[in-house]
């Protein structure tokens, strides 16, 4: 058994596509709560320390898109109270709850994939579809860090100047556009010189070739298979209307029955597969140690 992070980058960029996909095209509370607690299990057995940032900005980020719908719309049977004649309606509230922790959840999964897909795996998942494609989306990657680092060291010689000044707001708007100024003009010279550089090196000429060190193994392909299983049946009975949730006028959800009760064990174990994954290595790493 492995990390989940070691098995081969398709298979993790896939469960990742078909985790986020099958919580956004459905609104369904009880695959909503199972995503939700997926996800943030499994990132905090990544991320073990210096989180609580993280989770404070999500959870504000879930307070607001919260109220933001039933302050903005009145519809719903359940009138909780009223804010300046204008009713708060259960459903409504319910609604932007719903709403708002499938972005929650989403963005905790992007937050997980962009720490385990690298640069060179993300070259390797699309690479053999679209080489520009690959090469674009790693360069833009590289790019994020790039600027970071060049507008840390621009404010930095900017204030050992003396250029830069925080005082009020408008001298600090003032220094940022300039700082702004200074990134975009090296950005382009230096986009320049990776164009000449690349074109020297002969990018371009002909079809290349690329070395991976990334393999399918057979605990991908078991990996791989429960992902597309359990993806399937969800998705099944998703599209079947086996797990509709109506919010308005009133809210209601569909009677459990084999169908739904089978969709919600297979996406549970679609969400917790990287958890399980990761409780069973640390089982073997003990048992293992203890035999020593």
């Amino acid at each position: 058994m492995r990390s989940f992070e070691n098995y081969n980058p398709i298979v993790v960029a896939l469960y990742f596509l078909l985790t986020s996909s099958i919580i956004m095209f459905s609104q369904n509370p009880i695959l909503l709560l199972t995503a939700f607690v997926g996800a943030v299990s499994y990132f905090l057995i990544r991320n073990r320390e210096n989180t609580l940032k993280t989770h404070l900005f999500f959870f504000i980020i879930f307070i607001i898109l919260t109220l933001i719908n039933p302050l903005t719309s009145h519809n719903g049977r359940t009138v909780l109270f009223f804010i300046n004649d204008s009713p708060i309606t259960l459903e409504a509230t319910v609604f932007g709850a719903v709403s708002a922790g499938i972005i929650v959840t989403v963005l905790y999964l992007f937050k997980i994939f962009s720490s385990i897909m690298t640069r060179d795996r993300l070259l390797y998942v699309f690479g053999k579809l679209s080489p520009k494609v690959a090469l674009i989306l790693s360069m833009g990657i590289r790019y994020i860090a790039l600027f970071k680092e060049r507008t840390r060291k621009i404010v930095d010689s900017q204030r050992a100047l003396g250029l830069y000044k925080d005082d009020n707001l408008l001298d600090k708007i003032k220094c940022d556009l300039r700082v702004f100024s200074i990134l975009i003009t090296w950005a382009l010279e230096n986009g320049i010189i990776t164009a000449n550089s690349m074109e020297a090196r002969g990018y371009g000429k002909q079809r290349r070739t690329h070395y991976s060190l990334f393999k399918f193994r057979s605990a991908d392909i078991i990996i791989l298979s429960v992902t597309l299983l359990c993806s399937a049946v969800t998705l099944t009975f998703i599209f079947l209307s086996k797990l509709d949730f109506v919010f308005y006028p009133t809210i209601k959800l569909d009677d459990l029955n084999l169908f739904s009760i089978s969709a919600y064990i297979s996406y549970g174990i679609l969400s917790l597969l990287p958890t399980f994954n990761e409780i069973g290595e640390k089982l073997k790493w003990s048992y293992l140690q203890s035999k020593i």
